[in-house]
């Protein structure tokens, strides 16, 4: 697995935390921050994700 993709999830669980506390507290801010951080991961992940797809047909036989 990529490193791209393990960070573009951690992007995303730290938008999404984000996203909610500022929903609950009212801070549009923090909320809109959320969103960037998840949209951010979200980008991030399948950059990963086409890498590994990528390393996977240049070498089948890897596990």
């Amino acid at each position: 697995m990529d490193k791209d993709r393990i960070e573009g999830a951690a992007k995303q669980a730290k938008g999404a935390v984000k996203d909610a506390v500022g929903k609950l507290t009212g801070d549009t801010k923090m909320q809109a921050e959320g969103k960037a951080d998840k949209a951010e991961g979200k980008v991030q992940n399948t950059v990963g994700g086409a890498k590994d797809k990528a390393r996977d047909a240049l070498d089948p036989d890897r596990t």
